[in-house]
């Protein structure tokens, strides 16, 4: 009743609004407080003064350089993007104005990356900012701004008995394929999550709960706030047009799947074929392929169970010689169909019979083929699967072994073939035979000839 009269009559209190701009729970408080207590109006005023200036004390100090004492031992190391990319300097400044004026908030998040910890969720107006803020100490510990965010990914968590979903956010240079330019900082990935059901602390930025809509998860309002605010990409989800797993998921049976489980090295992890790119996830670092960023993809071990997955990336405005090749292995062999339509689909390139890997298997195999000898149809080659590739390579190779055989490198032989196990067996029943003749004889008169002999022979 307090707070509703003192907002009627247009008189909020400058100090307090300023202290707990960020704290609209808080503020509320506040402002019932003075209203069952007016008379202690001046004393919450001071107090609100004494907050904001420690906050103001705390944004100066935060925003001073970071000068390391004197030390001998050695200097700390920078962090390094991961796959051999240039060092850069620690994740870069955030937005950590205490007055800053909230649009959207809400509390309990489960933070992934780049903390394993409970934040809540904030979006800022004017310069909007989507950052954390610790629950306890009230201070924000990272954030991004909203035009620095080159992908947002919505994601169901795979293999949870309660359905979940990850919000995945990737400022730019921060996909692990492109690098930031020498010198430049750069803001980390934030992976965080939620459950598939209403926000229960969900606040506007007047300190209105919001998210009990019937049928509003949290998971939507989130989504739609950041589109409200996203500048340069919107939040894309899995699209069973895209790719959808053979399989389902595994503890909630009646749902599909749109992940395969991978392994990055001894990384096990997921991917994502999307309608923006690839996603490797949920472990640290991600690695998001977007479309721009793919210079090929191909298949290795090719085995009955199993195939390996492997993307060649260039970063953007990158060169030949900053490609890299990302191998994602153990993939179950029930979705290959799946990922090997995905890829035609976006017309990614399919280097599985590329000159340097088909000569790398043959040599591998122990065959004795050349580089110059593995050249084939590459136009027909990007039209076939990477099992009708595989079953071609071995028809080709049983062509060439009969080609190679040579029956009348033996001596004695006539070049018809007569080198077999049947003429063997033949000359040893036959010892008196006569001797093969000349390869220029008429073959029909000599059949005929010995017939008649016969013949003759029997009268």
């Amino acid at each position: 009743m307090a707070f509703a009269a003192i907002n009627s009559a247009g008189k909020p209190i400058t100090a307090i609004e300023e202290a707990f701009a960020t704290e609209p729970s808080l503020k509320k408080r506040v402002y019932d407080a003075i209203g069952a207590t007016p008379q202690h109006t001046p004393l919450f005023e001071d107090l609100a003064r004494y907050t904001s200036s420690l906050l103001a004390r705390t944004a100066k100090t935060a925003s001073l350089p970071l000068v390391p004492p004197p030390s001998e031992g050695p200097a700390a190391k920078k962090r390094k993007i991961q796959n051999g990319g240039p060092e850069v300097t620690a994740q870069a400044p955030v937005d950590i104005k205490g007055d800053a004026p909230i649009q959207f908030s809400v509390e309990d998040v489960s933070f992934a990356i780049p903390q394993r910890k409970k934040f809540t969720l904030e979006v800022t107006a004017g310069s909007r900012y989507l950052r954390a803020r610790n629950q306890t100490t009230k201070q924000v510990e990272f954030g991004i701004p909203m035009d620095r965010i080159r992908h947002a990914l919505c994601l169901p968590v795979p293999e949870k008995t309660q359905k979940q979903f990850n919000f995945c956010i990737i400022p730019e240079y921060a996909d692990g394929v492109t690098p930031p330019p020498e010198g430049m900082t750069t803001f980390e990935c934030m992976v965080f999550t939620v459950p598939d059901g209403p926000a229960k602390a969900a606040f506007n930025g007047s300190g209105q709960q919001i998210g009990n809509n019937a049928g509003e998860t949290a998971e939507a309002l989130i989504r739609k706030i950041l589109n409200d605010n996203l500048t340069t990409t919107s939040v894309v989800r899995p699209d069973e047009r895209q790719f959808v797993s053979a399989m389902p998921e595994a503890h909630r049976k009646s749902e599909k799947a749109y992940h395969v489980k991978a392994f990055r090295g001894s990384k096990e992890g997921y991917l994502f074929l999307l309608s923006s790119g690839i996603l490797f996830a949920f472990k640290k670092p991600l690695l998001f392929f977007s479309f721009d960023t793919i210079e090929s993809v191909s298949y290795t071990s090719v085995l009955q169970r199993t195939f390996n997955l492997n993307i060649l990336a260039r970063p953007s405005g990158g060169t030949e010689d900053d490609t890299q090749e990302f191998e994602f292995s153990m993939i179950d062999q029930a979705d290959f169909d799946g990922i090997d339509t995905y890829i035609k689909r976006h017309g990614l390139q399919d280097a599985s019979l590329a000159e340097a890997r088909r000569a790398k298997k043959y040599n591998v195999n122990g065959g004795n083929k050349t580089e110059d000898g593995t050249v084939g149809a590459e136009g027909a080659a990007e039209e076939e699967s990477e099992l009708q590739k595989a079953q071609q390579e071995l028809e080709d190779l049983e062509d060439e072994d009969e080609e190679d055989y040579d029956p009348g490198s033996d001596d004695g032989s006539d070049g018809s073939g007569s080198s077999s196990e049947e003429d063997s067996d033949e000359d040893e029943f036959h010892e008196d035979a006569d001797p093969v003749s000349d390869g220029d004889e008429n073959l029909v008169e000599q059949e005929l000839g010995s017939e008649a002999e016969d013949v003759g022979d029997d009268e």
